[in-house]
């Protein structure tokens, strides 16, 4: 028999807020992260190799349901939230112009191009 496990209301709101603003598709992110981690190096089968933080972590916790989620996870999500609040808050004249903002939003796995 399955057993229905329940989350933590606010944890819940946490998973839809996370996933609003993580709006680059798991691979798309990890191919983004193999390529901005990639440097002059080649890669060996380490899956994870090169993959900068705190990508890898957000990585992590879009291969996860809901009720496998650890407290590292939830502050994972947290953290993704509020460094992606705080890089749109700061947004530069030049906006989605500018290489070194969107780039940085896109290690957290937020694309500004992308439409809602």
């Amino acid at each position: 028999m399955v057993r229905e496990q329940r989350l933590d209301p606010e944890v819940e709101v946490l998973w839809d807020d996370f996933h609003e603003q993580v709006n680059v598709p798991s691979e798309k992110l990890r191919q983004w992260l193999l390529t901005r981690g990639s440097g002059e190096e080649t890669f060996g089968p380490d899956p994870d190799l090169g993959l900068p933080e705190p990508g890898r972590r957000i990585l992590r916790v879009l291969t996860k349901r809901k009720v496998d989620l650890t407290p590292d996870d939830i502050r994972t999500m947290r953290d993704t939230i509020e460094l992606i609040q705080d890089l749109m808050d700061a947004k530069p004249p030049r906006g989605n112009a500018d290489d070194e903002w969107r780039h940085s939003l896109l290690d957290l796995g937020h694309d500004v191009l992308v439409e809602r």
